[in-house]
C-alpha cells in the first residue's frame, strides 16, 4: 500500500469539493477499498473520511414516509434494526447473509452498493483487463466459474452486493449529491453495464456520492425472501442469489419483483418472470415457468453453466417459501 493523506470531511459539500480533486477518493468502512489499496489496484494520494458526516448515520421509519437509511449505516445495523426485521425482512435477510460479523460491523450500505467486482482478473494487478482499460476480458477464455451468464458483453464480471438485489426488489430509491448528478433516482438507475466509453458498473462520477436510501413501506400482504448459494458455508460472495418480494390478495399474486445476484454485471431484474407471476395462484408449474423465464437468454461461459440450473432452483425455492 502506498502512503496517502487522510482528511476528515466537515460536511457533504466539502467532501464533494475534495473528491473532485485528482487522486482523491472517499473512505467509509473501507472493507472493499483497503483491499484494493493493498493490492495497489488503486493508489490515491488522498482519502476523504466520510464517517465524520453524522447526518449519514441515521435510520428512520414511519408507515407513511417509509424507511430512510443513511449511506454510512452499517450492515450490522440494518440486520439488527427492529423495524427493518419486521417490515422489510427481505433487506434484513440480505444484510445478515453478507460477509462476516466483523465486516458487517464496518461495512456501510453506501459502500456495499458501490463495491467493485470480485473478478480475480480485475483484482490482480498483473492482468490489465478490459474493465481496467485494457483490451481483453481474460475471463472469456480463462477461469470463469464465478462469472456472468446474463447480459455480458466486453466484461464478464458480476456485481457482488447482497443488499442491491434486495433493495431493488423493494423498489428502493437513492439520494445522490454531486456536481453533475444531484437528486433522487431509483436504485436500478445507479447500475449500468460497462461500455467502451464508460468502463464502470455505476453511473457515479468524480465527487458524486450516495447520501441516503429510501424504501417505501410494502403494501398489504407483502412477503419477501433472500436466498443465496455460496461456495463456502462459512462465508463468501454469492454464486447466485435471488431477492423475491411478492404481494398477495388471498392466494393470488398481485405483484412480483424478482432480482438475481451473481449472474450479471448489475443486479438482474427478471421482468419476464415477474409478468408470468402477476395475477396467478402459486403452483409448481407456475414456479417452473417463472424460473425458466428468469434465466432466458443466458449465455454461460465454459465453467459456469451450473449457474443456470442453480438460478432456476433458487427462484422456485423462493416462490415456494413465499406462497
Amino acid at each position: 500500500m502506498r502512503s496517502f493523506e487522510h482528511v476528515n470531511a466537515s460536511d457533504i459539500q466539502t467532501a464533494i469539493a475534495l473528491l473532485r480533486e485528482p487522486h482523491t477518493e472517499a473512505i467509509a468502512g473501507g472493507t472493499d477499498l483497503l483491499g484494493e489499496l493493498k493490492a495497489r489496484l488503486r493508489s490515491p494520494k488522498r482519502l476523504v473520511n466520510m464517517k465524520t458526516l453524522s447526518e449519514l448515520l441515521e435510520i428512520s421509519y414511519s408507515p407513511q414516509a417509509g424507511l430512510k437509511i443513511g449511506a454510512l449505516v452499517t450492515l450490522a445495523q440494518i440486520e439488527q434494526h427492529p423495524a427493518i426485521r419486521e417490515r422489510f425482512s427481505l433487506l434484513a435477510q440480505a444484510a445478515s447473509s453478507a460477509a462476516t460479523p466483523q465486516l458487517r460491523n464496518m461495512g456501510t450500505v453506501g459502500g456495499n452498493l458501490c463495491q467493485k467486482p470480485r473478478c480475480w482478473y480485475y483484482r490482480n494487478k498483473l492482468f490489465h483487463c478490459w474493465l481496467k482499460g485494457g483490451e481483453k476480458c481474460f475471463a472469456e477464455d480463462g477461469e470463469n466459474k464465478y462469472h456472468a451468464i446474463l447480459g455480458a458483453d466486453r466484461c464478464h464480471a458480476v456485481h457482488p452486493s447482497d443488499l442491491a438485489p434486495a433493495l431493488m426488489a423493494l423498489d428502493a430509491t437513492i439520494r445522490v449529491v454531486g456536481p453533475d448528478l444531484d437528486g433522487e433516482i431509483s436504485l436500478a438507475e445507479l447500475y449500468t453495464k460497462p461500455t467502451e466509453s464508460h468502463r464502470q458498473m455505476t453511473i457515479l462520477g468524480p465527487g458524486e456520492l450516495i447520501t441516503e436510501i429510501r424504501v417505501p413501506t410494502p403494501k398489504g400482504d407483502s412477503r419477501g425472501v433472500y436466498l443465496k448459494v455460496m461456495e463456502r458455508q462459512s462465508w463468501s460472495f454469492a454464486l447466485v442469489s435471488v431477492a423475491a418480494q411478492l404481494n398477495f390478495e388471498g392466494e393470488r399474486i398481485t405483484d412480483a419483483r424478482l432480482v438475481l445476484g451473481g449472474v450479471a454485471a448489475i443486479p438482474w431484474r427478471a421482468k419476464d418472470a415477474e409478468n408470468i407471476l402477476r395475477g396467478q395462484k402459486f403452483s409448481e408449474d407456475l414456479a417452473e415457468r417463472a424460473a425458466e423465464a428468469a434465466v432466458a437468454g443466458a449465455q454461460p461461459l465454459r465453467d459456469n453453466v451450473y449457474k443456470i440450473s442453480l438460478a432456476k432452483s433458487l427462484v422456485k425455492q423462493a416462490l415456494r417459501a413465499l406462497a
